[in-house]
């Protein structure tokens, strides 16, 4: 197509279809008209066919026909969005032939630099006969004029230049478009003008999946010695970027939605509802499933005047016999969340769970690389597996569960970065199976740190049971003859957005009678022991469970749109926290609830024993001398009515904690 054919068709489509917009844009300075490419092919599929062949030509044109539409129209960029499948492209298969040619493509940004200044044109002027010179600037050195017309070479004064933003991404294929076990690509990216504008800039950040829409551009390769190589690299230059992926704050409600979101919450039954959507195709787990629904929902997150915050994530541990359906939970979860990744233990290192510094490839610095949990900021990160991570990767948990922050200090970078993720992971017991004859919280072969962040922990039993096996026999057996039998009750779409709704709308308050509720339940539990002047009290919930309480009421009252946290809301919570403390919190000596058993691997009991034992072996210390026979002190044991198992494993504490050495076999000392 000619060029006057490009402006003649650019001012027929733009009265036609596009008038309204572009005197919005203008008044409202935003220099930019996006256009749907469907809407165009419409117009004129010849028109549409030469953009994709040779879009920088039909874009200059179609700017020059904007700026004579409209007086202020001067610099106002055109976007495309909704390309045809057709120019669809995988990073992978960029060839040659396709540059200079207009595509689109998905990926996941890895890297970002900082927006800086790039120069477009300049202008000289011939010191000997005062001659203006325009020099566009379309290589990346910058370039001077070669000669004058009135036959000066070399040294003229550079009047102005003209400057635009740029910056540069790196893009990578996002994993689940990758095959089997290839190694995912990457391309750099430039963005220029409106697209690093603050409101895009949010859209580009590390580990938003982004929809990119460009021309391939190629890029001269120098060698070491200045000169070109024959070989080149390819860069893409963004015509428009939209994030495919957004977190909760960002997902797009319309009023119609608004209405439908207002009138579920009015209905009765809206909690059971919601609770069935969960995961329907899985059989059973209800008390699982309400606490996943709340952990989607969260409480609420709270600034302090004195600068301190409280978390409102809750943070979910499943501890599972293998084949019970932990990773199937945490799957679909991942596609209920506004914003979710999900990673699996043995192939997760510290720095790819939170952060990592590496070269950066646009300014030559050093830069951050954010890992799964920042990259997860403001929604959720599945971590399966957990028992199989390493100790120190653990570890670099610790502070992004609690303070949700991730603090690096490597190479010349000290950062701090967000990490408001609310984390839900899945574990086996120690020894892969659960023994039913032990104590649960003995098999959880976690650090006690780490077990103490999560708010709730449940424990998930695959006990056969004659009626609950041939149940759930029955279920999984027609899921597979009719694999869309089960419905939700609530689409998942609209879950979807009523869980961002009632995320992004709903910050209820704490009232009185619920206050009176959860203080009472904490009070009540931690005083409910009689307590003699001998026995160590055990210390049934820490505050740390009264604050997983709020959350969880907080939550409940969020799930029907509520402005206040009643006392029913409050009693909801309370059944959930106990119902896990009863699975996992039982002292077996006592029968009573001890966190402590949990937080610390000790129970109180044993840790009476323990000081009994103490105050034996200090006593025959003073009667025997520094060597003491074991036998002395069992004897001594059983006469206070402790079992000689209980002084072996007493003995063996001691021994690992390094109160007592063994001098001889059947002989110990302090140290």
């Amino acid at each position: 197509m000619h060029a006057e054919d490009i402006i003649r068709k650019t001012a027929e489509f733009f009265e036609d279809s596009l008038r309204v917009q572009l005197l919005e844009n203008i008044r409202k300075g935003m220099k930019r008209v996006v256009i749907d490419f469907s809407e165009l092919a419409r117009f004129d599929p010849g028109f549409a066919d030469a953009l994709l062949d040779n879009p920088e030509d039909v874009l200059k044109n179609m700017q020059y026909a904007i700026e004579q539409f409209h007086d202020q129209a001067k610099g106002i960029e055109v976007r495309f969005t909704t390309l045809p499948g057709s120019q669809k492209m995988m990073i992978r298969n960029i060839r040659s032939s396709h540059i200079q040619k207009l595509i689109w493509l998905e990926g996941v940004v890895r890297q970002k630099s900082d927006v800086r200044p790039q120069v477009t044109s300049a202008r000289f002027e011939c010191p000997n006969c005062g001659n203006i010179i325009g020099v566009l600037q379309l290589d990346k050195k910058f370039t001077e004029p070669t000669k004058c017309g009135c036959g000066r070479k070399g040294k003229f004064r550079l009047l102005s230049k003209e400057l635009i933003d740029a910056q540069g991404l790196v893009l990578e294929e996002a994993p689940e478009d990758l095959e089997g076990g290839e190694q995912p690509k990457r391309i750099n990216v430039l963005l220029k003008n409106d697209l690093v504008s603050p409101i895009t800039e949010k859209h580009t950040n590390p580990g938003t999946k982004v929809k990119l829409c460009g021309i391939i551009k190629e890029v001269p390769l120098t060698g070491r010695d200045g000169s070109k190589l024959t070989r080149f690299d390819l860069m893409i230059e963004a015509n428009h970027i939209e994030a495919v992926q957004e977190d909760y704050i960002e997902i797009a409600i319309s009023l119609e939605e608004e209405e439908q979101i207002k009138q579920l919450a009015q209905d009765p039954r809206i909690y059971q509802k919601l609770v069935s959507s969960m995961a329907p195709s899985i059989f059973g787990y209800d008390m699982v499933k309400e606490a996943l629904l709340l952990q989607l929902v969260g409480g609420v997150r709270k600034v302090r005047s004195d600068g301190m915050i409280t978390r409102g994530d809750m943070h979910i541990l499943l501890i599972g016999d293998p084949g019970a359906g932990k990773s199937q939970l945490l799957k679909r979860i991942a596609q209920v969340a506004p914003k979710a990744r999900y990673v699996s233990g043995k192939g997760v290192s510290g720095a790819g769970l939170t952060a990592s510094v590496v070269r950066d490839e646009f300014l030559n610095g050093w830069a951050l690389e954010a890992g799964a949990l920042v990259l997860a900021n403001r929604g959720m990160c599945m971590i399966d597996e957990l028992d199989k991570m390493t100790d120190e990767d653990r570890s670099a948990m610790h502070e992004a569960l609690e303070q949700q922050t991730v603090s690096i200090s490597k190479a010349n970078v000290q950062a701090t970065l967000r990490c408001e993720t609310t984390v839900l992971a899945a574990a086996n017991p120690k020894f892969g199976r659960f023994d039913p004859f032990d104590v649960i919280s003995n098999q959880i072969n976690l650090p006690p740190a780490l077990i103490n962040r999560f708010d709730l922990i449940f424990p998930i039993k695959d006990l056969p049971d004659a009626t609950k096996d041939e149940k759930l026999a029955k279920h999984v057996l027609l899921l597979h003859q009719n694999p869309d039998m089960e419905t939700p009750e609530i689409e998942t779409p609209l879950l979807k957005k009523y869980l961002a709704y009632v995320k992004r709308m709903c910050k209820p308050a704490l009232t009185d009678g619920a206050i009176e509720e959860i203080k009472n339940y904490y009070v009540e539990m931690r005083n409910s022991e009689s307590q003699t002047d001998t026995a160590i009290k055990a210390v049934p919930i820490s505050p740390r469970q009264l604050e997983a309480l709020i959350r969880l009421s907080e939550a409940v009252a969020k799930l029907h749109l509520g402005d206040k946290v009643t006392k029913k809301d409050a009693k909801k919570a309370i059944e959930l926290l106990n119902y896990c403390l009863r699975q996992i919190g039982v002292d077996p000596e006592t029968g009573k609830i001890d966190i402590d058993r949990i937080a610390t691997g000790i129970s109180a009991s044993q840790r009476s024993h323990i000081l009994s034992i103490k105050e034996i072996i200090a006593e025959l210390e003073n009667k025997l001398g520094k060597t003491i026979p074991i036998t002395d002190i069992i004897r001594d044991a059983a006469e206070k009515g402790i079992d000689a198992t209980i002084v072996e494993e007493a003995i063996e504490k001691l021994k690992r904690t390094g109160d007592l050495f063994e001098p001889r076999h059947g002989f110990i000392a302090r140290m």
